[in-house]
């Protein structure tokens, strides 16, 4: 009994010493629970009176602002174009949008609109709950008068010294100006009823493509005025608001499809639409009928404007572009471009024959002097120099610069001897076709002999190249265009020496102009600087580049490219000063190209026709047009107008030391008797009643000697036993 009463006892003293605990606590709280209800409320009434004081501060401004015009410059401050919405922005009543429009805008953005007082407490809180859990931003907590305000009259007024007229610049996204933004909207639903503010909000807010306002949008997309939108239109401009960029619905029907139908389902969820007809309406697609474009570029010009639209749309987005007020000044040289229209003009003048396109980069800058993108913007809005609206074109052997870079890396001597017969058979398992070793042959039976790796660069000996590609393995001159400034997708096969994949105009003379630096590759760029409508620069584009090669290799390359134009494929492009390139001409004679440039300008031109897959027969006096003909005739009546007040420069003289790789199989040494009389230089003016036949005579190779395998080559008498190699084609492997 005793030690029962003894552990009661022990039980209820640990059951009472709780509850002398929970005493201490209330009695904490009772004597001290005004602190944590005072506290905070004076905090929230000094935050509301701070708010309240900075309230009665603030005025709006009395008009809305005028659309921003981007303007686009010359290097040398002449305008070229301006950039705004593809119709000037009209500002119409609210009574001339139809009511389907407002609620699918309404339902979609902000479906409280007509009972909160601007601002939308839980609104905010339950869009960050639905950031918070998605861990980024999914949904926006502003209203649409928070939108009106942002848009409207949150930002600055101010002067454009170019046009006198008064620009309204956004104000930057901060937490103290969203705070600002917040008592604006109240102050505005004070001043001006709901059906005012909606009717500011659908005259500004921006549809994508161009169009500022509801009917610029109407008219930009369905040709129709605002008041004629159907319930489908209606609902895809509301769609559009969030992002116009992404759900344009003539740039991306799909996407503005998907949004659209959201829109649809918002409608029902508010009332606004019977579920049924949304079931319906869910099932069509999107279809636009836009207007033609209002921002007619010049004919000629248009490919370079429109490659420095895409450009700053990249760098600074659509809305910006088309409503920021950007002074953009171009790398464009104006003299330059005529005289690219003038060089093509020149050559190609038949309406219904090829066309061309060339492309000049600043070799130290990247930046693009000219670019001739086709003969009519309007016409065609595919630019031929870029890609855009199209595709690549093949290379032919203006691509075997790539497998020579790679060969310079591997260290082989620009001396190395090689055997080149007129066709050759590659049992290498990485150039297999369909399973058979890679047949190919020169462009005639008389092109072969043995060659320096100098003498078959300057003659495009296909069977020499072949040898070369499987010597430094075809995914080395993959990763060499690549570096170079190849953007396009490239397959590691044998046959890439021979510029069997596409690329473009663009992207190659980015490549060559890397060799003219020296190894330094600089992205092509159609931007020098960028001012914000204030005058103040935005952005100053001065590429510092990028080594890819080392020089010595890139001046090794340039060396054997200079015996292209002084005695090899390409002696039309001479202007009399150095100049390194290459020729190519792709199968069945459908792309035929000259690249080439001097230590400051590099330079591609592509003939050929736009539809592709077209042979280049008889075309301007020519039977077959080649890499050495019109193009190389481009490229030349070009050049001579682009370098002609620039001083001449020589380029790096190389270092042939360490360099004294060969070919796998040693050529044969030739014998003293092969040597031949050389055949004449072609004509660097050819006429119109010149007819060459697929294989037109070229210069005899006078390219570097068999000195030794590390010293400079020397002249030496031509490779035996065909001393004249011949340019032609016949199928596919025998690219130029």
């Amino acid at each position: 009994m005793a030690v029962d009463t003894a552990a009661r006892r022990t039980q209820k003293g640990r059951k009472h010493a709780p509850r002398k605990q929970q005493r201490r606590g209330r009695g904490f709280f009772r004597r001290w629970w005004w602190v944590f209800i005072a506290v905070p409320l004076v905090a929230v009434l000094a935050v509301l009176a701070a708010l309240y004081a900075m309230y009665r501060q603030l005025e709006l401004p009395s008009t809305p602002p005028p659309l921003q015009t981007t303007y686009v410059y010359d290097r040398d401050g002449k305008l070229l174009t301006t950039l705004h919405s593809t119709v000037d922005r009209t500002i119409i009543p609210l009574e001339q949008m139809p009511r389907t429009l407002r609620t699918a805008v309404i339902a979609a953005e902000d479906a409280d609109f007509y009972e909160h007082p601007g601002i939308d407490p839980f609104g905010i809180v339950r869009a960050a709950w639905t950031d918070l859990v998605a861990r980024e931003t999914v949904q926006g907590g502003s209203t649409i008068t928070q939108q009106v305000v942002k848009n409207v009259y949150a930002g600055t007024y101010e002067e454009d010294p170019e046009t006198g007229e008064q620009v309204y610049t956004v104000p930057p996204r901060t937490f103290g100006q969203k705070i600002r933004e917040s008592l604006l909207a109240i102050k505005v639903e004070q001043e001006f009823t709901k059906d005012e503010i909606l009717a500011t909000y659908l005259n500004t807010v921006y549809f994508g493509h161009g169009a500022y306002g509801v009917q610029a949008a109407a008219q930009t997309y369905w040709s129709k005025d605002a008041e004629e939108l159907s319930l489908l239109e209606s609902a895809t401009l509301a769609g559009a608001i969030p992002s116009p960029g992404l759900f344009d619905p003539i740039v991306h029907p799909e996407d503005a499809r998907i949004r659209r139908n959201y829109v649809l389902n918002r409608m029902v969820a508010e009332g606004y639409l019977d579920p049924a007809r949304a079931e319906e309406l869910k099932a069509r697609e999107v279809r636009t009928t836009p207007i033609e474009d209002a921002q007619r570029f010049p004919s000629k010009l248009g490919y370079f404007l429109d490659y420095t639209r895409r450009g700053l749309i990249g760098r600074y987005g659509e809305a910006r572009v088309f409503g920021g007020g950007l002074r953009v000044t171009t790398t464009l040289d104006s003299a330059l471009q005529r005289a690219a229209q003038e060089a093509v003009a020149a050559s190609l003048n038949d309406p219904s024959g090829p066309e061309a396109a060339l492309v000049a980069i600043d070799t130290q800058t990247g930046g693009v002097l000219a670019m001739y993108g086709g003969s009519n913007w309007q016409r065609s809005q595919v630019n031929l120099a870029t890609g855009d609206g199209g595709t690549g074109r093949h290379a032919g052997s203006a691509f075997k610069v790539f497998t020579l870079v790679a060969a310079m890396e591997h260290r082989i001597s620009l001396n190395s001897r090689w055997n080149g017969p007129g066709s050759i058979e590659i049992d290498d398992p990485r150039c297999y076709t369909n399973g058979e070793p890679w047949r190919l042959s020169n462009a005639s039976d008389s092109e072969s002999g043995v060659f320096t790796l100098t003498q078959a660069t300057a003659h495009s000996v296909n069977t020499v190249f072949a040898q070369l590609v499987t010597a430094v393995g075809p995914e080395d001159v993959v990763d060499v265009a690549h570096r170079m400034g190849i953007t396009s997708p490239l397959e590691p096969v044998c046959s890439i020496t021979l510029g069997t994949q596409e690329v473009t105009p663009l992207e190659m003379t980015t490549a060559y102009a890397t060799l003219a630096a020296r190894g330094w590759r600089h992205r092509a760029t159609p931007l020098l600087r960028v001012d914000d409508p204030n005058g103040e620069t935005l952005d100053r584009i001065n590429q510092r580049g990028r080594q890819v090669l080392d020089e010595n290799d890139a001046d090794l390359a340039t060396y054997a490219l200079q015996t292209v134009v002084t005695g090899g494929t390409g002696t039309r492009a001479n202007i009399g000063r150095p100049v390194a390139g290459k020729t190519g001409t792709a199968q069945d004679y459908v792309d035929a190209w000259f690249c080439g440039y001097t230590p400051q300008i590099a330079t591609c031109v592509w003939v050929g026709y736009p539809q592709g897959r077209i042979p280049l027969t008889n075309v301007e006096g020519y039977s077959a047009v080649f890499g050495g003909t019109i193009p190389a005739q481009i490229w030349h009546d070009f050049m001579v107008q682009a370098m002609a007040d620039l001083p001449v420069e020589d380029f790096a003289e190389p270092s042939f030391e360490g360099y004294t790789v060969g070919p796998p199989t040693p050529a044969p040494m030739p014998a003293p008797s092969a040597s031949a009389t050389p055949e004449p230089t072609p004509s660097q003016s050819p006429t119109p009643t010149e007819t060459p036949s697929p294989t037109p005579t070229e210069p005899t190779p006078t390219g570097p000697g068999p000195t030794g395998p590390t010293g400079p080559p020397t002249q030496s008498p031509p490779p035996s036993p065909s001393p004249v190699p011949r340019v032609g084609h016949r199928d596919a492997t025998k690219p130029r």
